[in-house]
């Protein structure tokens, strides 16, 4: 089968504590995620960035198929360490599981990982860690992945195995709440929360960025994921409308081809973006959109982008996603729309509700109590009470 190599950097990955007291605080995390450390930043690495401050948190990626040998490559960021395996192409699903289940047992070893949580984020990690035995496992259903494109058919019964075998299940929103809700005794949403004060940069004023800077006003951006939950035709159709008005679009595209989207002189493919960079951009825009498709894949989706664009001081115009609705819809911080006709009107009529004080102020009320600290802060104590449960 080929041997498991480790590569890192020579630093020490030391353990810590949280400085609380009782042993229920002490333990590492090992998190199994389908997604990418350093693809868009979201839930995940909010939440195991603070996470990281009282512990060590092990991130797991899926696996590239592109070596010789199988190995898996480990670096740091602050207290998380994320560890990328790799393999080779053409292995059976039962060889790629048996070279996972090495990479990992091997990466407890290497770093003396006694006592443990176990975090998914993907059930399709099941096959490779139900060997190991965590003082409680988590299961963080940010979305109901069976319903994008491209889910393995595996996955229905993976997560039923992962919901029963889970201590606790977070989910990504209320809607999806409420759909799993009767599937386990110990679960909780946590809709998306926001880093408040790095978004209200965006009031302030703002060096617009080289790529933007040359886009004419009035600028209708999105920042996200461009995939099959983005609606292409929406926003072909309102440019069409309105080709007065600049549409601004940061981010990758994945699982649809580009030479889909639609082109025209108003709208305008910016790319990924990092992080740090989206209040600059977010200074510049006149509007924020949510133009999300109404189809199986946002059908439980709840966008952290609502509460970032919001905070930002961008009047919102979103399709009727469900989360969006309630609340934000229902108390008129964020104008619904569906058809090209209506979106464009709820455009033109947030551009008049930007400048709105008394829009403004409720917006900072509602979201005053919104953060991934407090966030963090609930998980963990939930954490903590599956893991003294167990003990």
């Amino acid at each position: 089968m080929g041997s498991a190599v480790s590569t890192r950097e020579t630093r020490i990955f030391a353990p810590l504590l949280d400085g609380r007291d009782g042993d229920a605080a002490r333990y590492d995390v090992i998190c199994l995620t389908h997604l990418r450390w350093d693809f868009v930043f979201q839930r995940p690495q909010h939440l195991l960035s603070r996470c990281g401050k009282g512990r060590r948190v092990f991130v797991v990626e899926e696996p590239h198929f592109d070596a010789a040998e199988p190995r898996l490559d480990q670096r740091e960021d602050g207290q998380v360490l994320i560890a990328v395996p790799h393999l080779p192409g053409g292995l059976s699903e039962a060889q790629v599981h048996a070279h996972l289940r090495a990479l990992l047992d091997g990466l407890i070893a290497e770093h003396a990982v006694r006592d443990y949580v176990l975090w998914y984020y993907t059930p399709m990690a099941l096959p490779f860690s139900d060997h190991l035995q965590p003082r409680a496992t988590v299961f963080d259903s940010m979305d109901e992945l069976s319903l994008f494109k491209g889910a393995p058919p595996e996955l229905v019964a993976r997560e039923a195995e992962l919901i029963r075998r889970a201590d606790v299940v977070f989910t990504g929103g209320q809607s999806l709440y409420e759909a799993k809700k009767h599937r386990h005794d110990n679960i909780h949403a946590f809709p998306s929360s926001i880093e408040f004060e790095h978004f209200r940069a965006a009031l302030s004023p703002q060096d617009d960025p080289a790529d933007q800077a040359g886009i004419a006003h009035p600028r209708i951006g999105f920042y996200g994921v461009v995939d099959e939950r983005f609606d292409i035709e929406l926003l072909r159709e309102v440019a069409l409308l309105r080709p007065d008005w600049q549409f601004v679009i940061l981010g990758p595209v994945v699982k649809i081809d580009p030479a889909h989207l639609p082109k025209s002189a108003n709208i305008h493919y910016l790319g990924m973006k990092k992080y740090a960079e989206l209040p600059r951009y977010l200074s510049g825009w006149d509007v924020a959109m949510l133009p999300f498709a109404r189809n199986e894949a946002t059908r439980f989706i709840s966008p952290t982008k609502t509460p970032e664009y919001l905070a930002a001081g961008r009047p919102v115009v979103s399709t009727p996603i469900t989360d969006v609705v309630e609340p934000y819809g229902n108390l008129g911080l964020v104008a619904i729309a569906d058809e090209p006709r209506a979106f464009a009107a709820a455009i033109e009529h947030a551009m008049e509700q930007g400048r709105d004080q008394a829009w403004r102020g409720k917006v900072d009320a509602f979201l005053a109590g919104n953060s991934w600290d407090r966030t963090w802060m609930r998980m963990r104590e939930l954490i903590d009470a599956a893991v003294a449960a167990r003990s």
